[in-house]
């Protein structure tokens, strides 16, 4: 039998699958205390993506809303993630910008990372590592799973060797996008990290994407994985991870043991309930085996992008095919790992694909900078036709002719003009100015959000109602007729 831990990923990716990042901090702050006080070994709150969504779209000051979480949950270390060449913006990130992202997190009070790097640039994941591990914080080295002909036992096994090898590294993340893994390949692959991770803790992260996460973590268990990444069930399973209340049952009829006080656990799944259906945001979510999926792997935000990308071009009806076309562009490409930022980048290119009827007669810069291997190095080559048709391309020319800058942190605050604000660097790197001026006129950050249960949620929807009622009739002592539609 084994003791296995949880880490809390309600507040990082059950938002982020579930309710598009757009999580501000008084959505979370009257339970997040009780969180704290639930057993977690950490929780996980942060990431770039999150900041730019709160800025950009709900006005929202994103390090003034960190510290308010961090602050109501100071006993349990707090995770960010991050990815090794481009956190702080969606391309490539400054390798200076990366570590004063690092930095500044750790300033503000995080205290463990998950660093990733879908091709596995370890070089600049060791680098991140000893910035995080200068403020004492516990470092997770990433293995973000996919299956593709390529990806075989022995790549993961190589790559568990050299991160575990890396003495800043403190565990080991098995990161299952797709939620593609099964008893078959677990029961090799566990083996292989397990053996190459020199005693190192292996974690698991799986979105449930196909309904079968929460078994795959049972089976993960038996081959020696021993931390969980669970969500408080409204913000569990289709897209998110398993829930935390079916993992410690589960865990506990197995004979095993844990650390979760499970009487905390309903008033926090209640609140998350309503807090998100007064948003209009999903809840209780459960994905069937659909098993297209094993193909496109998409992970769970992602299939939201492509449906809004093909609403606007009024072709909703083709998302079959453009599923279909993920699947043949991620091999085109060379089976790219489906995560930020090339889940993004086939996903696109396989709307474009569909929608203008010709394939690859348009392609984003993104695609350009990968072929020519600025993101690294693919895991397998790039279909040679495919490359023609990229490379010839007249942006490809210019992408080529200037690659990705490196310039100093003097150089990036001159751009910004933010003197020695850093955290406001780092906002403007993400954001233009404008989104940060919205941001700021709407005021400080709200401790509390409107339930289903408040006085507030009770008048908007008496207001809804009556927008939507096919009569309204009005009675005073002077009035009385009927407005219809």
């Amino acid at each position: 039998m084994a003791h296995i831990t949880f880490l809390d990923e309600t507040m990082r990716d059950g938002q982020q699958s579930l309710w598009g990042m757009r999580m501000q901090a008084g959505m979370a702050l009257p339970v997040s205390p009780i969180i704290d006080k639930t057993g977690y070994n950490i929780i996980s709150l942060a990431g770039s993506s999150l900041f730019e969504v709160l800025t950009r779209h709900c006005q929202e000051d994103p390090w003034a809303g960190l510290d308010l979480l961090i602050g109501s949950m100071p006993n349990t270390p707090l995770r960010a993630g991050c990815r090794s060449n481009g956190s702080v913006t969606f391309g490539f990130t400054p390798d200076v910008l990366m570590d004063l992202w690092v930095d500044r997190l750790c300033v503000h009070g995080i205290r463990s990372f998950w660093l990733y790097d879908v091709l596995f640039n370890i070089d600049k994941m060791h680098r991140l590592a000893k910035i995080a591990k200068g403020h004492g914080c516990q470092v997770a080295g990433t293995m973000l799973f996919t299956l593709s002909p390529v990806h075989d036992d022995a790549y993961y096994a190589d790559k568990a060797d050299k991160l575990s090898a890396l003495p800043e590294v403190d565990s080991l993340l098995l990161y299952d996008t797709g939620g593609v893994l099964d008893r078959d390949r677990i029961s090799t692959l566990v083996p292989a990290i397990v053996a190459k991770a020199r005693g190192k803790p292996i974690e698991m992260h799986a979105n449930n994407m196909l309904g079968q996460s929460a078994k795959s973590y049972m089976d993960a268990i038996e081959f020696g994985v021993t931390v969980l990444h669970t969500a408080v069930r409204p913000m569990a399973n289709g897209p998110s991870i398993p829930s935390i209340e079916i993992m410690t049952k589960n865990v506990e009829i197995m004979g095993h043991t844990h650390n979760i006080d499970t009487s905390l656990l309903p008033p926090v799944a209640e609140h998350f309930e309503r807090v998100g259906k007064a948003a209009g945001f999903l809840v209780n979510q459960h994905f069937e085996y659909d098993v297209t999926a094993l193909k496109h792997q998409i992970p769970g935000g992602m299939m939201g992008t492509l449906r809004a990308q093909l609403v606007q071009q009024n072709m909703l009806d083709k998302l079959p095919a453009v599923l279909a076309e993920v699947a043949t562009v991620r091999r085109e490409l060379g089976y790219p790992g489906m995560a930020t930022p090339f889940a993004q980048l086939v996903g696109t290119l396989a709307v474009l694909n569909i929608v203008t009827g010709k394939r690859y007669s348009v392609v984003p810069d993104e695609v350009i900078q990968y072929a020519a291997g600025y993101y690294g190095d693919p895991v397998a080559p790039i279909d040679a036709n495919v490359m023609d048709q990229i490379m010839s391309k007249p942006r490809a020319k210019e992408i080529l002719a200037y690659p990705p800058e490196q310039p100093d942190l003097a150089e990036l605050r001159r751009r910004h003009g933010t003197g020695e604000d850093d955290d406001e660097l780092i906002l403007r790197a993400l954001v233009p100015a404008s989104d940060i001026d919205r941001m700021r006129l709407a005021g400080p950050v709200q401790k509390d959000y409107p339930t289903l249960s408040s006085p507030e949620f009770d008048r908007v929807q008496r207001l809804i109602k009556m927008a939507t009622a096919p009569l309204v009739q009005v009675r005073s002592s002077e009035l009385d007729f009927t407005l219809r539609r």
